[in-house]
């Protein structure tokens, strides 16, 4: 099956009223955001998207997406690759009410000012959320060994005699 381009914003209304399933591609290019927030994007973003109406009568948005990133190491400050994969669901926000409405599982999404869903936002934001707080590799495919690394004391190797700037106000106090 060949992969199109997913569309960049959708009337969610009318699209879950067809109950339209769309299964793409996001170009990189679209991704401003997180090209700041990551070293790399190393390929298009895939993406599966289904819109329907719950039990409620709610507009349902669900889908998963993947994409692969560079990441700079925290531990050695090498760049690895690391793949996002996400899942969501989502209804519209419409009005305090539709809050209220809405069950704990689903996310709010707001609409812009033509009444439609920026997809390529929403998904970029998904990317945002799951990237790590502290990237770093696998401990067995970094070059710095959890041996290597230093925590609590420094070691007396590297402190060296340095006078203690107070020693002066020694002399003050005679």
């Amino acid at each position: 099956m060949q992969k199109v381009k997913i569309p960049r914003a959708v009337d969610p209304a009318k699209t879950a009223q067809k109950r339209l399933d769309y299964d793409g591609i996001i170009q990189v290019s679209l991704f401003k955001r997180l090209f700041e927030s990551v070293e790399s994007v190393k390929r298009d973003a895939e993406v599966s998207l289904s819109f329907g109406l719950d039990e409620q009568r709610l507009v349902v948005i669900s889908g998963k997406a993947n994409i692969e990133v560079g990441l700079e190491c925290q531990r050695c400050n090498e760049v690895f690759a690391h793949e996002c994969e996400v899942q969501f669901t989502y209804t519209p926000y419409y009005s305090e009410k539709s809050e209220e409405d809405a069950p704990e599982e689903y996310d709010l999404v707001d609409l812009n000012e033509y009444g439609e869903v920026d997809l390529i936002q929403l998904v970029e934001d998904e990317f945002i959320l799951s990237l790590p707080q502290v990237a770093m590799h696998d401990e067995s495919e970094c070059s710095v060994k959890s041996d290597n690394l230093v925590f609590g004391e420094i070691p007396e190797e590297i402190v060296e005699d340095k006078p203690n700037p107070f020693d002066v106000l020694k002399s003050l106090k005679k």
